[in-house]
């Protein structure tokens, strides 16, 4: 399977283009509004993949050629350009394609992080309601610590929620979750309940800047 991360340079880009790399054969493309930038941090990672084993093939492209490119799109940018970057590729999207969004909305004062869901509810509805009909939509890896993932020698041992109401799509998603080493993918339920899911990321963060130790901190369900 062919996996596009949009917005493949930032941090939880990054990570789990890394981790696919390392632990998988799946070809990654990694998406930038800059192709250079892609080109260049696609040779990167398949570099530092490769010190592990990996005979991964990771390219770079523009956004939407990346998109172009492949079966399950990772929306890997900042909530405030889902929609705009949905709306970028959505020509490039054929019916069966999969948009996963990892995105929260999030918001900072002077008593720490809170969640801010965008009007539609969530992102992963926001992203639902302007990807094109044909395309599942389904929220998953938002509370994952981007250090953590980037740093292929530390072990993960952490679960990643899943949401999304195509049950098909939903299965891919968790099913690439968990090729990933030490993680787990769990059905948290429908688009209705991402609201929530989303909102952890806060929580996380939160205990995350009060404890110094659990810089990378995540979540196990048992």
């Amino acid at each position: 399977m062919r996996i596009a991360l949009i917005g493949g340079t930032g941090a939880i880009g990054a990570g789990l283009a890394l981790r696919w790399a390392k632990d998988t054969d799946h070809e990654i493309v990694i998406g930038s509004r800059d192709p250079e930038r892609a080109r260049e941090a696609a040779a990167e990672y398949q570099q530092t993949a490769g010190a592990y084993g990996s005979a991964a093939k990771v390219t770079g492209f523009e956004n939407a050629m990346a998109a172009d490119r492949a079966d399950l799109i990772i929306l890997a940018v900042p909530p405030y350009h889902i929609a705009a970057t949905i709306e970028a590729i959505a020509d490039r999207l054929d019916a069966g394609d999969v948009l996963v969004s990892p995105a929260a909305g999030l918001r900072r004062d002077e008593d720490g992080f809170h969640s801010r869901p965008p009007s539609a509810g969530s992102v992963t509805q926001l992203a639902a309601e302007v990807a094109p009909d044909a395309v599942a939509v389904v929220g998953a890896f938002h509370n994952l610590a981007a250090g953590r993932l980037a740093e292929l020698d530390a072990p993960l041992e952490v679960d990643t929620l899943v949401v999304g109401d195509d049950e098909q799509a939903v299965q891919t998603t968790m099913a690439l979750a968990a090729e990933i080493e030490g993680l787990r993918a769990v059905y948290a339920g429908g688009i209705g309940v991402a609201a929530e899911i989303e909102g952890l990321t806060a929580v996380l963060i939160n205990v995350a800047e009060a404890n110094a130790e659990m810089a990378d901190l995540g979540v196990r369900f048992r």
